[in-house]
């Protein structure tokens, strides 16, 4: 079925972090479409005419593909007020088409998150698809992500032979344990959702940002803690000066309303450029 997508809808280049920035088997890039288990069925996602066509496509379907595809961003008033801005607005002509995606599932975010903490991307997903094929399910091409009962019940040890620190096997195991309602974050405030998801160990504000961010799509989000978010302010606004995360924080105000999507083009943007 066709899921419609407002154009300018660029497929291959919103996606283009299924490819290059690092993926992981709960998200397959293979023959021109990109595979995702979605209610223990495989779904494949492949450009078509006004947006995407899925196969199969039913209602829980349409839910979660929309969310991976970032249908809840609204890049028309974004693009109308980056206009307005010297980096900004070439960089959304330039990119045209884009439209950031999302972590769809609340669990699946967090752990991606906590994967990814002061590691490369690529790393990040190769350790993250050992973990997926030792406690998802594999269909064809994709693997089901695990289930948050599932790795509630593993051990530490689990996780030795998938490359998981020791810190960071603690972190998943007791995020998964923990009792917070996972669901129930979308109907905070984005500093109640900071304050819940810090109250666990080993999330700290960085996966907190990038959860409002790439999980809740929350306009406001600004990851000032990340490496990449950093240089690219500072490639794109300061000269190439390093910046700390108070100065990159603070210059969020100047990306208001839009901190998030702006984030999110200037982050594709120095990838591009470099």
């Amino acid at each position: 079925m066709l899921l419609p997508i407002p154009d300018p809808y660029d497929f291959e280049l919103s996606t283009i972090r299924f490819r290059e920035f690092g993926t992981d088997f709960a998200s397959m890039w293979h023959e021109g479409g990109l595979y995702r288990v979605v209610s223990g069925r495989e779904v494949r996602i492949e450009a078509a005419a006004g947006g995407v066509c899925i196969e199969p496509g039913d209602p829980t379907v349409v839910a979660e593909i929309s969310r991976l595809l970032g249908l809840p961003f609204e890049l028309e008033p974004f693009r109308a007020w980056a206009a307005g801005d010297p980096v900004l607005g070439p960089l959304s002509l330039a990119l045209a088409g884009f439209r950031p995606t999302m972590n769809p599932q609340p669990f699946e975010a967090l752990v991606i998150a906590i994967t990814t903490q002061q590691i490369s991307l690529r790393a990040a997903a190769a350790i993250r698809s050992r973990f997926i094929a030792h406690f998802g399910v594999r269909h064809d091409i994709a693997w089901e992500f695990p289930a948050r009962e599932r790795v509630a019940l593993a051990e530490v040890q689990d996780f030795a032979e998938l490359g998981f620190s020791l810190r960071k096997a603690e972190y998943v195991i007791g995020l998964a344990r923990s009792e917070l309602d996972l669901d129930a974050l979308a109907g905070l405030s984005d500093d109640a959702v900071i304050a819940a998801l810090t109250a666990l160990p080993g999330l700290g504000r960085w996966t907190a940002d990038w959860f409002l961010a790439r999980h809740l799509a929350r306009p406001h989000a600004w990851p000032a803690g990340d490496l990449g978010v950093r240089k690219a302010v500072s490639a794109f606004y300061a000269d190439g000066r390093p910046l700390s995360i108070q100065e990159v924080r603070t210059m969020g105000e100047r990306f208001a309303p839009f901190q998030n999507l702006s984030a999110q083009f200037l982050l594709v943007g120095a990838r591009m450029a470099g």
